[in-house]
């Protein structure tokens, strides 16, 4: 081994010294305290300059190394505000739920938990993807309310709620459709019942009805059909646009069953006249 190699790590210690001895040279000048305060005001400033990267890398760093000073609180806080403002749903729904569990007794805590319900509702959603984060959402606006069943908030919490189980009937209500046209008309049906016991004020209810209405006609079983065409005119009564529907389809349920009672009359006939030549044959 020749004399760089021996004297490499040496020389790599020395240097580690030397950053390390800055480092405590330049804290040494203040208190721990102090230093997590300007940290504090450097990053406060960054995020009220709407600097939130720049902001989020000293908000981190505080939280790493000022256990203890006061500053970790408003630090959390910040750190999930920046999140939010930037649009990082998931980050700042994590931030904020960290805070919630780190500080219940923070005057901060009831802002943070609709916050948090709101990044949830933010995160994405496809319909023809699983729904597990409209169900997050769903259950973070519950447990807001659940927690602050007086607030101002509530109506806000109410609208957004709303939209989400709005996703909910659509996700359903698309699946129910699929069934329909790949002609699985048993299966369009069942989805379409439960549809429309669950969601009372989906804007897909009109679509429901139609779509069931034709898969019954499409199964041949004409009453319930007409069942929910009746059921459709009561909850549209003052619709003019349904109450046309509703006739139209009554004509069309009306020439489907005299339609089927003549292939019911064709086959009968057919069945016998088969019965008959069999006889004969034999």
């Amino acid at each position: 081994m020749n004399l760089f190699q021996k004297s490499a790590p040496i020389l790599c210690l020395f240097a580690l010294a030397g950053i390390l001895n800055g480092c405590s040279s330049d804290r040494g000048k203040i208190s721990h305290a102090e230093f997590c305060k300007n940290k504090y005001v450097a990053a406060e400033e960054l995020f009220k300059k709407q600097k939130y990267g720049k902001a989020q890398d000293k908000l981190e760093e505080i939280l790493s190394l000022c256990a203890g000073t006061g500053y970790m609180e408003q630090s959390q806080f910040l750190l999930a505000e920046s999140y939010f403002n930037l649009e990082e749903w998931i980050e700042a729904r994590g931030e904020y739920g960290s805070f919630v569990l780190n500080f219940p007794g923070s005057p901060f805590i009831e802002t943070a938990e609709f916050r948090k319900a709101i990044s949830s509702f933010n995160m994405e959603f496809k319909v023809a993807r699983d729904e597990s984060n409209t169900t997050i959402a769903m259950r973070d606006f519950e447990r807001y309310l659940s927690n602050y069943p007086d607030s101002p908030l509530r109506d806000s919490v109410n609208y957004y709620y709303g939209l989400l189980v709005e996703r909910m009937a659509e996700k359903e209500f698309q699946t129910a459709r699929l069934y329909y046209r790949m002609d699985k008309y048993q299966a369009a049906v069942i989805y379409l019942k439960e549809f429309l016991d669950t969601y009372k004020v989906s804007s897909r209810r009109k679509d429901a009805f139609k779509i069931i209405v034709d898969s019954y006609v499409e199964l041949d079983q004409f009453e319930p059909a007409r069942n929910y065409l009746t059921m459709m005119r009561g909850e549209f009564a003052n619709d003019d646009d349904i109450e046309k529907i509703v006739k139209k389809n009554e004509k069309n349920i009306a020439s489907a069953e005299k339609d089927f009672e003549k292939r019911m009359k064709k086959d009968s006939k057919k069945k016998k006249e088969d019965k008959e030549d069999k006889e004969m044959t034999n």
